[in-house]
């Protein structure tokens, strides 16, 4: 199966968001390289949430061009035989922790956000993923900082999107 198959399989599974998840469908339909960056119109971008259910908190990452306090995430890359495994690549990646496992039940949310430069669309499908016991993390070079809060932190520091992410991950647990 193809990273293309995978994603329009998540999508038709995900319940809720109907609308949103339509769009996305919609946008597949017409953009058969929409899992890709090279897709200009826009393009699907895998993000994940780390967590850390036992303290209570969550690790964001300051990215660096457009610095705010965000889950990790990107794009999905040829060696992505899955959606969750691009999730899970990046939130390895970005995080720098090892053992990172993914939350059951899928995407925990979708979030469609304008991109800067180029003019397009992010059409983003949310995970989120448990943190080992111990867990370190190591900043990367898309990063400038990265840093644990607190759930009730999180609403002043990042925007919206990460706010209902964290509600919908605690949701789920």
């Amino acid at each position: 199966m193809s990273l293309y198959d995978d994603v329009v399989l998540v999508l038709k599974g995900h319940e809720g968001q109907e609308e949103l998840r339509q769009a996305y469908l919609d946008h597949l339909a017409a953009h058969p390289d929409g899992v890709w960056k090279a897709c200009e119109d826009g393009h699907i971008t895998a993000s994940a949430l780390v967590i850390d259910p036992e303290r209570g908190r969550v690790l964001l990452t300051l990215h660096r061009k457009l610095r705010m306090w965000l889950q990790m995430g990107g794009h999905c890359e040829p060696g992505d035989a899955t959606l969750e495994a691009a999730a899970l690549r990046e939130a390895a990646e970005e995080s720098g922790i090892t053992g990172l496992t993914l939350l059951p039940g899928g995407p925990v949310r979708l979030d469609r956000h304008p991109i800067p430069s180029p003019c397009h669309w992010h059409f983003d499908v949310q995970y989120a993923v448990l943190a080992p016991p111990g867990a370190v993390q190591q900043i990367s070079e898309e990063s400038l900082d990265l840093r644990w809060f607190a759930y009730d932190e999180v609403t002043d520091v990042a925007d919206d999107s990460v706010v209902q992410l964290l509600e919908a991950t605690r949701a789920r647990l």
